[in-house]
């Protein structure tokens, strides 16, 4: 029988990196890793069955994440507001070694974003080639279809989402700095320096769930985003609410925290070119839990306690 105990810690980075990528929450991710060592376990009695176990874990891995991610359509259908995908922090000292999946722009939060436009198929194709370089035999078992197949669902996914794709091209020391003067901007309630960071069409979004007071659609537009961010900050200050860059997703990010530390919000920030073009707000309690205690922030704002 093959040992999992030992293969677990080099089979799950790379297990949870699939399910993630697959399904942007953290929480189903970790709920198809666990199911999928369990079939794992049960397989490793049969050694014919797994000679191979990465594969086997990849194949099983993405069949469940494909299920899941299927009867989380309908689920997302019905959710309050924008949805986003629950944040991971991957700042290297902040990171949940759970959590650490290799970075790249198809782990970003506009990039999971535009994902969702994918079927499970689609989308399971798409993440096997162009996040883990997968070849068109392998991903054809994973999927059940054929490699001629395989290929035609890679082109059409492509199709669908290159419009929208993401441009990160900036290097990470340039987008650091500018998310510093964005830091700088929105706690000194500078709305003019702020404005010039902005994009003029930069799109703010904002995902409460029903859980936690958002913005019920995007805005848009550079005076907008920073009147309404400013705004914020104000409010937030009055009620000792601080902030701190770090980096979520591989993007950089303002993590929003109540005086005594509890988990507000994070916010991605999305750099092209010398501009911001997309900021992502997660403030529903749900989708961060799995980073820490959470504060209230509805109770907050109405003069509770945290």
């Amino acid at each position: 029988m093959i040992d999992l105990a030992a293969a677990h810690d080099e089979l799950r980075p790379l297990m949870f990196s699939i399910a993630y990528r697959m399904l942007g929450s953290v929480t189903e991710a970790e709920d198809v890793v666990q199911e999928a060592f369990l079939r794992l376990h049960r397989a490793s009695r049969e050694q014919a069955l797994v000679d191979n176990l990465e594969a086997y874990a990849t194949t099983v891995t993405t069949r469940l994440a494909i299920d899941t991610l299927r009867s989380a359509r309908v689920r997302r259908e019905q959710y309050v507001g924008p949805w986003l995908p629950e944040p991971i922090l991957t700042d290297a000292g902040d990171t949940d070694p759970v959590h650490r999946l290799e970075l790249d722009e198809t782990v970003s939060t506009a990039f999971l974003v535009l994902l969702e436009a994918l079927t499970p198929i689609e989308r399971a194709v798409f993440v096997l080639r162009e996040a883990l370089d997968y070849d068109y035999g392998e991903i054809a078992v994973v999927v059940d279809k054929s490699e001629a197949n395989c290929r035609q669902i890679l082109a059409r996914a492509r199709r669908r989402i290159q419009d929208g794709t993401p441009r990160f091209e900036v290097s990470r020391e340039h987008r650091d700095r500018l998310a510093g003067r964005f830091l700088e901007a929105v706690g000194a309630g500078d709305l003019a320096g702020l404005e010039r960071l902005l994009a003029d069409d930069v799109v703010f979004v904002g995902d409460g769930g029903g859980r936690a007071p958002a913005i019920q659609k995007p805005m848009v537009g550079a005076l907008a985003v920073a009147r309404f961010l400013v705004g914020l900050v104000r409010r937030g200050e009055a009620l000792g609410v601080r902030l701190d860059l770090v980096e979520a997703n591989g993007q950089p990010a303002l993590r929003t925290l109540t005086a005594d530390g509890a988990l507000l919000g994070i916010l991605t920030i999305d750099v092209e070119d010398d501009r911001i073009v997309r900021l992502h707000n997660v403030i529903n309690p749900d989708k961060l839990s799995h980073l820490g205690v959470v504060g209230d922030l509805t109770a907050l704002l109405a003069g509770g306690k945290m």
